[in-house]
């Protein structure tokens, strides 16, 4: 029997279809995942996803998850004039 790149593509389009999703579990043990600071809301650009935003601690800044057409990916959550929303390191 011989393979065709046909039966070997549709194979692997199978077993990727196969994958867990991560992107579900990552928001929820999130514990900050969607509790923003109205401070934080009133100055954020309202054409992103306030729901799923949340203070990263790596940079102190807030992030949302953005859905695209093929990917959720993190991106930097910002204000109406394009800058990003961070919070203000302790003193």
């Amino acid at each position: 029997m011989r393979f065709q790149p046909a039966m070997l593509l549709a194979a692997m389009l199978t077993m990727a279809a196969c994958s867990p999703s991560l992107v579900g579990d990552a928001q929820a043990t999130s514990p900050r995942a969607g509790t923003l600071p109205e401070s934080v809301v009133s100055i954020a650009d309202p054409n992103q996803d306030l729901r799923s935003a949340r203070l990263q601690p790596e940079d102190g800044c807030y992030w949302y998850q953005y859905a695209g057409p093929v990917e959720t990916t993190l991106l930097p959550l910002r204000t109406v004039e394009g800058r990003p929303i961070c919070a203000r390191p302790a003193s």
